[in-house]
């Protein structure tokens, strides 16, 4: 162990030898040897304790993959203290915290009864090094290695070795259930499909005709025929009537039906579900992060963290007079994504 001790001006100065100092530094207490450093017999029962503790981490890292590949996610079974728990979840947790385990405590007992443990004082210095003290460094680094006994304790090393090389295998196998990369799936909604279309009411699910608007009205609704909540979290969608006038480009009225403009519902940002509609500024208000869009001028963003503008999709009427989009959003929707390319 090492000990900075600050002396007076630096030099040295054995602060024990100062008669009548009743601060005085009592130094360090003499050194007693450990058993493992005068019985072999003990040293080589630490080595291989140590290297027991490495050889289980190893099995138990290979426990976790196979726990990992054989047992079924809907296993479960009953833990006194715990009650019913998933068996996978914990196979998993026991594995490979046994395994971190086992690698902690075989590398701290072998600190504690292998390594060097006699007790040095390191007097205090300027803060650059001299190239004597930087030799003095590069030779205390030699002595470190020599004192970890690794040159002599090849069990230790090799089984060390061993149990970290295959310790990460737990964490890329794992990696598995991050599932595939989203390729073109996170581009597309189901308003890309002809038969979902039809523009729906969020919450009765009627359908929407123009006449049901009048100037700043704002409806939240949705593709017919929803086929799963994944689908209506990327569909979702904003209606705002606006007055003609009042939409700064004819390519975004022409994009909407006599003033009614369709956005994605879902902020650029985080995703989270947009709704708070300002109809005299036509700015429409991400409560999570204060992201703002003009509603007016193609969703584009005003204010806050948001990098994109917020999607549009294009609407006009059937024969039947009700509101139907004429196909998917002008760009992806939500957050960026991996693949997405442009961000």
């Amino acid at each position: 162990m090492s000990y900075g001790i600050d002396t007076h001006g630096g030099h040295g100065t054995d602060l024990a030898q100062v008669e009548g100092d009743p601060f005085a530094d009592p130094g360090l207490p003499h050194h007693t040897p450990r058993r493992t450093d005068i019985d072999a017999r003990a040293a080589n029962r630490a080595e291989r304790q140590v290297a027991g503790l490495f050889g289980l981490s190893t099995i138990l890292t290979i426990g976790f993959i196979v726990a990992f590949v054989s047992i079924d996610k809907e296993d479960t079974m009953y833990v006194v203290g715990l009650g019913t728990i998933n068996s996978l979840n914990f196979a998993l947790g026991v594995t490979l915290g046994g395994s971190l385990l086992c690698i902690g405590f075989g590398a701290i007992h072998w600190a504690r009864k292998l390594m060097n443990a006699e007790e040095i004082v390191d007097y205090r210095h300027p803060m650059k090094s001299s190239p004597e003290d930087t030799a003095d460094a590069l030779e205390l680094a030699k002595q470190g290695v020599a004192d970890s006994a690794l040159p002599r304790r090849k069990l230790i090393w090799t089984s060390l070795i061993g149990a970290m090389a295959l310790f990460p295998l737990a964490p890329v196998i794992a990696l598995r259930d991050l599932g595939p990369l989203p390729h073109k799936k996170l581009r597309g909604t189901l308003w890309d499909k002809p038969e979902h279309r039809e523009i729906v009411h969020a919450n009765d699910e009627r359908r929407l005709k123009p006449s049901d608007f009048a100037l700043g009205t704002m409806i939240s609704a949705k593709p017919n025929d929803l086929e799963s909540l994944e689908d209506l979290a990327k569909a979702a969608i904003v209606l705002i009537k606006i007055n003609p006038q009042e939409i700064r480009s004819k390519e975004l009225a022409d994009r909407g039906y006599r003033g009614i403009l369709a956005y994605s519902k879902i902020c650029p940002h985080a995703g989270c579900p947009l709704g708070l509609y300002e109809d005299e500024t036509h700015h429409m208000l991400c409560p999570c992060h204060q992201s703002t869009f003009d509603l007016a001028d193609f969703g584009r963003v005003v204010f806050g963290p948001s990098a994109r503008n917020l999607p549009t999709l294009a609407i006009t009427v059937d024969d039947e007079g009700f509101l139907v989009a004429k196909g998917g959003f002008d760009e992806p929707v939500g957050p960026t994504f991996f693949e997405r390319g442009d961000a």
